[in-house]
């Protein structure tokens, strides 16, 4: 098996809050990309390399990194000799790539054909957290199907929903949707996902579907906004030519669309998740 870490974030809102320290406490965090953050006496990424080298679980660990961060993680990975680095080539928050572009870059660039451990870079688990067990759940997963991939969740509150990724799954814990950060009246379901995966071999291709498809939905949003935008302007064109109370119809069209874009793009990440499904 592999393992892809994925590190090309670029931590905006740790910076700022370390910039904006006026004690001094973290002036040497700056710049520092957030994988590489100490934790205890090393670096966060660290730690995973070290769980995964000790566990035997995987025999090739690639982290996916950005242009900005790129030297930073190459004298780090100096140390590590079963650690490989490649960078998204972007440069800015703005022009990042996306968790799933990025694995399909690991994939594509260091010619991926096994199983795949998938990481956040900024996530660490408990010590007694057993990649060995997650690992052996994973084959008897996939004696029943080779199909089969594996993610993790635990139980967050109602008022946390919003924060997190949540699964909704049936009476045998297979996932049958994904949610990002929705409001707790918007799923039953309190599972929130960190990021970390385990993905079947089989299911790599259905990255480059998962990603035509959202190329497919941004177009259709984008056309779609554009349509709202020009009935927007026609309708407030239309009342002031007119000076006359709003219809019932009127009402609608001028204030559905910031509603129709937000439902465009809730149904677009529907699409991209039941695309990658987990079975």
């Amino acid at each position: 098996m592999k393992a892809v870490i994925l590190a090309a974030g670029y931590g905006t809102r740790l910076q700022r809050d370390v910039a904006a320290d006026r004690s001094g406490r973290f002036a040497h965090l700056v710049g520092i990309a957030k994988p590489l953050l100490p934790v205890g006496n090393r670096a966060l990424l660290s730690h995973w390399v070290q769980a995964l080298t000790a566990s035997n679980v995987v025999d090739g660990i690639y982290v996916v990194t950005n242009a900005l961060y790129l030297p930073a993680f190459e004298e780090w990975a100096a140390n590590f000799p079963n650690v490989s680095i490649v960078s998204d080539q972007t440069r800015s928050n703005d022009a990042r790539l996306g968790a799933v572009a990025c694995l399909q870059l690991a994939v594509k660039h260091f010619q991926i054909e096994d199983h795949v451990f998938v990481i956040g870079g900024d996530t660490l688990f408990q010590e007694d957290f057993s990649l060995a067990k997650l690992q052996s759940r994973f084959f008897e997963l996939q004696v029943e199907c080779e199909d089969n991939s594996v993610l993790l969740s635990y139980q967050c509150r109602d008022d946390e929903t919003h924060k997190y990724g949540i699964v909704e799954v049936d009476g045998k814990l297979r996932a049958l949707n994904m949610k990002e950060k929705p409001l707790p009246t918007e799923t039953k379901s309190r599972r929130a996902c960190p990021c970390f995966y385990v993905l079947s071999k089989k299911s790599l291709p259905q990255l480059d579907n998962f990603l035509q498809d959202k190329k497919v939905m941004v177009i259709i949003c984008t056309a779609l906004s554009t349509i709202l935008y020009h009935l927007n302007q026609y309708f407030n064109h239309a009342r002031m030519l007119l000076c006359r109370k709003k219809t019932p119809l009127e009402t609608l069209c001028l204030g559905s669309f910031h509603d129709n874009l937000c439902m465009c793009t809730r149904l677009a990440a529907v699409s991209t998740w039941e695309t990658c499904s987990l079975t």
